[in-house]
């Protein structure tokens, strides 16, 4: 099964141009310098934002096509979306955020085992670290069994201990999830650690990405670089 994504929107410095594609089990990295329009492209995968044209597909079913006037609501596209600052309810403790997303409230306990936060689930958001608020995050994430997970530099304001670890924790859980995953960063280390192929943006547009010493060529309008395994 496949995400995929042929769009164009026009910002107020640029244009957004973009065509690509992710597996189940894999990992696309968009990099590239803060403005580029990374987060503006998987906030139009999530249903945030509409594109101009273009389309975005999942599995054969459609979630946006300008052609057909189609604009498929973000509720109903099965995303789990992580941003860079957790959006957990502050009124809500650990696992009451994480079972406000869940169907199956009996998978609640093991989503916080995933992420080593189970003894957490009676704190509240600001009695834990921010690591701790950023595993709580990706739980609440998948607890809604999503299709696609997309994630918005997600550990870019934790401290580089913490974010280290919880890149390894992401890699480790990417193993066993089968759903594409699109994550946004301006860390080239970050993004050659964990994606199996990168898409670098700059102004909207894809250029060469250039990983340990290669650069690989553009040859169209769009560029998706397979990286080889970590």
């Amino acid at each position: 099964m496949r995400l995929e994504v042929m769009i164009s929107k026009q910002l107020p410095e640029f244009m957004i141009d973009i065509d690509f594609s992710c597996d189940d089990g894999r990992l696309v990295a968009l990099t590239g310098p803060s403005g580029a329009g990374k987060t503006t492209i998987i906030r139009c995968i999530a249903g945030l934002e509409q594109p101009d044209q273009g389309r975005i597909h999942y599995n054969g079913h459609c979630w946006f096509d300008s052609s057909r006037g189609i604009m498929q609501a973000a509720r109903n596209r099965g995303i789990g979306y992580v941003f860079q600052e957790h959006t957990l309810f502050p009124h809500l403790n650990i696992a009451g955020n994480v079972a406000f997303a869940c169907s199956d409230h009996g998978q609640v306990n093991d989503l916080l085992k995933t992420f080593g936060i189970d003894r957490l689930g009676h704190r509240y958001p600001h009695q834990v670290s921010g690591g701790e608020r950023q595993r709580a995050a990706l739980a609440q994430a998948l607890a809604s069994n999503p299709k696609v997970l997309l994630l918005d530099e997600p550990f870019s304001a934790l401290d580089p201990e913490t974010r280290t670890i919880l890149r390894r924790e992401l890699k480790e859980l990417k193993e066993r999830l089968t759903l594409p995953i699109i994550m946004v960063t301006h860390d080239q280390a970050e993004a050659d650690f964990l994606s199996d192929q990168q898409l670098a943006i700059q102004h909207g547009h894809p250029v060469p990405v250039i990983c340990q010493g290669d650069t690989f060529p553009c040859p169209t309008s769009s560029l998706l670089a397979d990286l080889p395994a970590s």
